[in-house]
């Protein structure tokens, strides 16, 4: 690999893949909205260029990706938002906001990379354990991921054919900035130096599946494959248990 482009790259996993990408000794192309992060990251490594735009506008996304050339052996779509609901309450509002960067980001970094795409790329999606199973307020960002894995499952079904290698990452809790606004237990949090390097390992591997930490995901898989009506209840022992 000589190159990588992440998304979402000014803060928490997408910091941390780039810094130890850069380390590395890769070419990284670090993506985000917030010029002012990506030149203190910038300074960081020469191995680290940077590109600013908001993956929730189409055209701006489009603008800065579509002339990448050669294009990135892999890229990982990282960037995403996370909002909570109270009590079962839908706003509409707040899944539209959730949805724009966590689903549409990604559809709009895609549709601007895929005339380019060969059987060198990988690409990552980046999702979450959340979509496992259902749990307590993350409606919009559950779905949001959920959304996500299908949307990796099916690419690699028909990408295969162009030898386009596609990974779904879902981790756990990872410690960033996000989850340090969470004001519930996070159990087996794990720091973001580990999380990058499970993503890291998984792509040299070029596992489609990619989640960690696995004692924890695992355990939320095989909680997934239960019938609903024993799933539930469950689930909420087990939050109980953690507060």
């Amino acid at each position: 690999m000589s190159r990588v482009l992440i998304t979402g790259a000014t803060s928490g996993l997408g910091y941390q893949l780039a810094l130890d990408y850069a380390a590395k000794g890769v070419e990284v192309i670090a993506c985000g909205r917030n010029e002012v992060a990506l030149q203190s990251l910038r300074a960081k490594s020469e191995r680290i260029g940077t590109l600013c735009f908001d993956v929730t506008d189409r055209e701006a996304t489009r603008q800065a990706l579509q002339g990448l050339t050669p294009l990135p052996s892999v890229i990982i779509l990282n960037a995403g938002v996370c909002e909570y609901i109270e009590q079962g309450n839908i706003d509409s509002a707040l899944f539209k906001r959730v949805f724009e960067a966590n689903f549409f980001g990604v559809l709009h970094c895609i549709e601007a990379l895929q005339s380019q795409f060969s059987r060198d790329t990988h690409l990552v999606l980046v999702g979450s354990s959340a979509a496992y199973v259902p749990l307590p307020r993350a409606e919009a960002y559950g779905a949001s991921k959920a959304a996500i894995a299908y949307l990796a499952h099916t690419l690699s079904v028909d990408l295969n054919a162009r030898g386009v290698t596609v990974s779904l990452v879902s981790p756990g809790f990872i410690k960033t900035p996000l989850t340090d606004k969470n004001d519930f237990p996070m159990p087996m949090l794990i720091s973001g130096e580990q999380a990058s390097l499970a993503v890291i390992a998984g792509i040299e591997k070029k596992k489609r599946d990619i989640h960690f930490p696995q004692r924890f995901t695992l355990l939320l898989k095989a909680i997934a494959l239960l019938p609903l009506a024993w799933r539930l209840p469950l689930i909420t022992k087990m939050i109980r248990r953690a507060e």
